[in-house]
């Protein structure tokens, strides 16, 4: 098969390139537009390190062949934070020292941003369900967790405010 043009909205920019088949979107996202938030982990999937948003969904952005999302939003962490202001979950990260080595951070709040815009008011075992294909090695999950509940409290003040 030929490379082919493969065309992305990536964090609200349009984008181009030409893509190999069989390329990941994680090694698009990394090589080929410098957006190296979302990390090369297990490369099968299984960690959760590279979760970005297509189309408003959490996916493993190792497991995505690129070509199969042609035309697609895609949305990483460095689209996350608007104007330089970081968002409830990555405030309610930070706050709530929900980070420590920082390797599985991007994921889970990519992990995060999808369940707060399916479910806005969480319970503590949808928290613990969504980050479950998500693996941290540091804080043992409480703080994450914590931090998730946060965010979405705030997030919901925010609205009735």
């Amino acid at each position: 098969m030929a490379s082919r043009i493969v065309s992305l909205a990536v964090n609200d920019r349009p984008h181009e390139f030409i893509a190999q088949p069989g390329t990941s979107l994680l090694t698009a996202l990394r090589d080929a537009l410098g957006l190296t938030a979302a990390k090369r982990g297990c490369a099968q999937g299984a960690c959760g390190s590279c979760t970005v948003l297509v189309d408003d969904r959490a996916v493993p952005s190792c497991l995505v062949p690129v070509e199969t999302v042609d035309g697609s939003s895609v949305r990483t962490l460095e689209g996350v934070a608007v104007d330089g202001e970081l968002d409830e979950v990555q405030s309610a990260f930070l706050e709530d020292f929900a980070t420590q080595c920082g390797f599985c951070t991007a994921g889970m709040i990519m992990t995060a941003e999808a369940l707060l815009a399916e479910k806005p008011a969480p319970t503590r075992a949808e928290v613990v369900e969504a980050i479950s294909g998500n693996v941290c090695r540091c804080t043992g999950y409480e703080p994450i967790v914590a931090a998730i509940l946060d965010a979405a409290e705030r997030r919901n003040a925010g609205r009735t405010a």
